[in-house]
């Protein structure tokens, strides 16, 4: 037996901000496109050369530089869809990234947990991405999962496990950004086609995607590239982060670090573009700011939240849908700080049209997964979705014949209205829980016992036995192969 996994609730914001003015977005695009242009990027890759340079890019195959000329970049991306679904395994789970709503991913790629049961600090195993994919599969906040940890007990072929320990254990969409290099992508398409049900529906619905980073400052890596291009043939969505640090591999300048970090998607997505017109992109902008004192990467910089929402409209510029950062604290545990660094970029974010974002669950600037930090990031993820949501101000809202008749003085606790509508109204299951020898509970306390009782009751709906068996089988290969 299964516990059937909630329906998702994306926040759909009733109201929109700007970040930049016209003039503004258009100043950065041209910015982008002359860097791309008289600078270059660095590609090691020859395979992406040779289609760079088919394609009319200026190519030196000696340094392994490409230069774009702006019609260039614009004719490969007027390809690129603005729309397109990411398909969770069964169609209710299905995002459709059409620019009205925001679906948020948990954080990945992280190297330690703090167990489970034990509490203890230790490096991350197969075992805890599973787990942490059960634990959001339990939320409604989670859109699509993300791998939170490394799976280290399996270091020869770690991102395969990782993506079966995945699907064994959500129906939801899964986004890696581990499978690097075109030998593992083709293990992974093949997994994509076992859960899809063959290669047709693969693309139509496809329930894989990956993220690959670039090297800042204006590179590309090697693996990551032929990844997503082995990803595009399949139909498999694929997007490009940059992680571009101001001050040490960016300029000292929000302006600056913005030019090199879209440049550098912007080039990896053309080449995309040029190999396989068409093919479902999407940005991904999560610079840091470097802290002067000790040159730490700080990605929740007091500045920093305005880049992530920036990159939003970046990638709307170019026409694609974007991957925002949301959450990714640089908090050590959770509490004041990391509840600070997540409401106010989410709801940032929210309102300027974000359709993807992730970072829900990790702290240490997304090294460490506690257990009980998703719980407490989805709490705040709701509180931002009422938040974006705006108001009813229907008659049955305004409420204006009940305030009539219970009059000044009067008491509304006990009119019909008052029963009907309070029952409506959402509140955390966190904070303001009543403690048995009276006050309230910590939050963090109710969070953990949150997470003990999901881990305890929910399972969700598995795998076919004989999905089960072929992803064994792709795994024993791949290990034979590249193990």
């Amino acid at each position: 037996m299964y516990t059937d996994t909630p329906a998702l609730q994306p926040i759909i914001p009733a109201y929109h901000v700007e970040i930049l003015s016209a003039a503004q977005r258009q100043t950065l695009k041209s910015a982008a496109l002359e860097v791309l242009s008289e600078v270059g990027v660095h590609c090691p890759s020859g395979k992406a050369l040779k289609i760079y340079a088919e394609h009319g890019a200026s190519v030196d195959f000696d340094r392994q530089i490409v230069r774009l000329a702006p019609e260039v970049v614009t004719a490969a991306m007027s390809h690129a869809p603005r729309r397109y679904t990411m398909a969770g395994r069964r169609p209710e789970f299905d995002l459709d990234l059409d620019g009205t709503r925001l679906y948020c991913a948990t954080d990945g790629c992280g190297v330690e947990t703090i167990d489970f049961e034990t509490r203890q600090r230790r490096p991350s195993v197969k075992r805890d991405v599973a787990t942490s994919a059960r634990l959001a599969d339990s939320l409604s906040s989670i859109g699509f999962y993300w791998p939170m940890v490394s799976a280290q007990d399996r270091p020869a072929t770690a991102p395969l496990h990782e993506l079966e320990a995945a699907f064994n254990n959500t129906v939801k969409h899964v986004q890696s950004e581990t499978v690097m290099g075109e030998a593992a992508a083709r293990y992974a398409i093949e997994m994509a086609s076992v859960i899809a049900g063959g290669s047709a529906s693969r693309r139509a619905r496809p329930p894989l995607s990956l993220l690959v980073c670039c090297i800042a400052p204006l590179a590309q890596d090697k693996e990551g590239m032929e990844s997503a291009l082995a990803f595009a043939e399949a139909g498999l969505p694929v997007g490009f982060m940059s992680m571009a640090n101001a001050g040490s591999t960016a300029p000292a300048t929000i302006a600056g670090t913005v030019v090199t970090g879209d440049a550098e998607i912007v080039a990896a997505m053309t080449l995309i573009q040029m190999a396989y017109p068409g093919a479902p992109t999407f940005h991904s902008f999560m610079p840091g700011i470097m802290h002067p004192h000790s040159g730490a990467y700080l990605g929740t910089a007091w500045e920093g939240t305005l880049l992530y929402a920036v990159g939003v409209e970046l990638a709307h510029n170019w026409g694609v849908p974007t991957l925002a950062g949301v959450f990714g604290t640089d908090a050590q545990v959770p509490g004041w700080q990391s509840a600070g660094d997540a409401a106010s970029s989410l709801l940032l974010l929210a309102l300027a049209g974000a359709e993807t974002g992730a970072g829900l669950g990790l702290v240490e600037s997304c090294t460490l997964l506690y257990p009980e930090a998703l719980v407490l990031d989805s709490d705040i993820y709701h509180r931002v979705r009422l938040e974006a949501a705006g108001i009813d101000t229907s008659q049955e809202a305004l409420a204006l014949d009940v305030i009539r008749t219970v009059g000044p003085r009067g008491q509304f606790l006990r009119h019909p209205h008052t029963r009907r509508h309070l029952r409506r109204l959402e509140f955390s299951d966190l904070s303001a829980q009543p403690a048995v020898e009276g006050g309230y509970r910590d939050p963090l306390e109710a969070a953990r016992e949150k997470v003990d009782w999901i881990l305890m009751n929910h399972h969700p709906q598995p795998l076919e036995e004989r999905q089960q068996a072929e992803l064994d089988k792709i795994l024993r290969t791949a290990e034979e192969e590249l193990g």
